[in-house]
C-alpha cells in the first residue's frame, strides 16, 4: 500500500440480520483512495453507500476484509476507540447541517474545538478564519436560524475542518438545498480540494457526482468504477 493512500478496504463484507434472513448489503468491497483526492461516491437509496460511509466514517465496521484509515487498521477496534479515530481523521457534513441551534455560526464552529480541550480564545480564533474561509466572514454572530440553508451548510463544512482530519466525508451535502446553493456549496469543496483536502461525497445526483475527479458507483453491494 503506497504511503499517500488515506482509505485502503479490501474485501469488504457487511451484513445485517432480517427475521431469519441475512441480507449482505456490502459484498467484497475494495477500494483506495490517495490524500487529495475529490471523489464521489453514486448509488440510489439502497444500493449500499450509506453502509460504505458508515464503514468510512468509522460509524459501523465490516463483518470481514480489511480496512486501513489513515494507517490505523479499523479492525477489532472498540467502541471508544472507533470513536477517537473518528473524531481525529474524519470531518463530517451532514445533508441536515446538525447544528446547534441556540449558538452562533462561531461557537458552533468553535465548539469540537472547546470539547478537545482548546482553550476559549484559540479555538474563536480559529473559527472566525475557517468561517472566513467559507466565506462567512460577516455572519460569524448569526445563528443558524438566521442564515440561508447554503450560509448553514457553509458552517457545518467549517465546522468539520476545524479539528484539521486527514478527509472530509459529506453525505448529501445538497440535498436540503436548492441548484443555486448546491452548485455553491460544490464550489466550496472544489476550493477546498484544491487547497489539498481529501473530499469524500455520497449523493445518488449524478450531475452533482460529476463535479468530483473520480466517481464510485455502488450498486446492488459491489463497486464499479
Amino acid at each position: 500500500m503506497e504511503n499517500n493512500v488515506v482509505i485502503y478496504m479490501k474485501d469488504i463484507v457487511k451484513s445485517y440480520k432480517m427475521g431469519r434472513n441475512k441480507l449482505t448489503v456490502l459484498n467484497e468491497v475494495s477500494l483506495e483512495i490517495k490524500k487529495g483526492e475529490f471523489v464521489a461516491i453514486l448509488g440510489p437509496s439502497g444500493s449500499g453507500k450509506s453502509t460504505l460511509m458508515n464503514i468510512i466514517g468509522c460509524i459501523d465496521v465490516p463483518d470481514s476484509g480489511e480496512y486501513i484509515l489513515a494507517g490505523k487498521d479499523i479492525k477489532a477496534r472498540n467502541e471508544d476507540e472507533l470513536a477517537h479515530i473518528r473524531n481525529k481523521e474524519v470531518g463530517f457534513i451532514f445533508q441536515k447541517f446538525n447544528l446547534l441551534t441556540k449558538y452562533t455560526a462561531l461557537h458552533n464552529v468553535a465548539f469540537p474545538l472547546l470539547l478537545r480541550g482548546i482553550d476559549k480564545k484559540n479555538a474563536y480564533e480559529s473559527a472566525t478564519k475557517l468561517l472566513d474561509r467559507v466565506g462567512l466572514g460577516d455572519r460569524t454572530t448569526h445563528k443558524p436560524m438566521e442564515l440561508s440553508g447554503g450560509q448553514q451548510q457553509r458552517v457545518s463544512i467549517a465546522r468539520a475542518l476545524a479539528g484539521e482530519p486527514n478527509i472530509l466525508l459529506a453525505d448529501e451535502p445538497t440535498g436540503n438545498l436548492d441548484s443555486k446553493s448546491g452548485s455553491e456549496i460544490i464550489d466550496v469543496f472544489l476550493e477546498l480540494n484544491r487547497e489539498g483536502n481529501t473530499i469524500i461525497l455520497i449523493t445518488h445526483d449524478r450531475e452533482v457526482a460529476q463535479k468530483a475527479n473520480r466517481i464510485i458507483q455502488v450498486k446492488d453491494g459491489r463497486i464499479y468504477e
